[in-house]
């Protein structure tokens, strides 16, 4: 597997997802008013998963050790620093879901179900402020893409590796084209 630059990822989540400072200092803010609840937010996403057929298979067994290690990655995403070694620890998980096959869609759908169990929340702690709740969204909503975006990295890495693998193309011949591709049409690297 190829080295992979951190910082460059990290920046390139945070510009994609357009996860900023304000929004790291808006999660910080609401770090204290979260926390309590990201036990019925874990909750509410498993019991969610439990009722579709497909994802059957991933939980079978697993439940109480799944759920504990959702909620300390609910409370890493709300506590950052969101930096290389944070972009590095959401790689990781990626890799984590990649070796245990889960389909790439589920990492997007369960993206999905966390913002639809953590809005209410919001509403709820922000009650009628709608300048903080609309802030709060915000930053929830882009931390949340920010994390998917190099979470699906690990995806796209594995497929590059067995696409490697399987024609015998070189990881220099493969940069080589892939360079010649982006030249020939005006695609840019990053």
């Amino acid at each position: 597997m190829r080295k992979i630059d951190f910082s460059q990822l990290n920046q390139q989540a945070k510009q994609f997802s357009g996860f900023d400072t304000e929004d790291e200092q808006v999660l910080a803010g609401a770090h204290s008013l979260l926390v309590a609840e990201l036990d019925a937010v874990t909750e509410a996403f498993y019991e969610e998963l439990g009722r579709i057929e497909e994802a059957q298979p991933f939980l079978e067994g697993r439940l109480d050790a799944l759920k504990a290690t959702h909620r300390r990655w609910l409370e890493r995403i709300f506590t950052g620093p969101y930096d290389a070694d944070f972009a590095a620890y959401m790689h990781h998980v990626g890799v984590v879901h990649v070796e245990v096959r889960l389909p790439e869609r589920f990492m997007a759908s369960g993206i999905g179900l966390i913002g639809k169990h953590l809005i209410p929340v919001l509403a709820r702690v922000c009650g009628e402020d709608l300048v903080t709740l609309s802030s709060r969204m915000k930053a929830v909503n882009a931390v949340t893409t920010y994390c998917l975006i190099i979470m699906q990295t690990s995806y796209r890495e594995h497929e590059l590796d067995r696409f490697m693998d399987v024609t015998g193309i070189s990881e220099a011949l493969y940069a080589n084209l892939a360079a010649a591709y982006r030249e020939k049409n005006g695609v840019s690297a990053g």
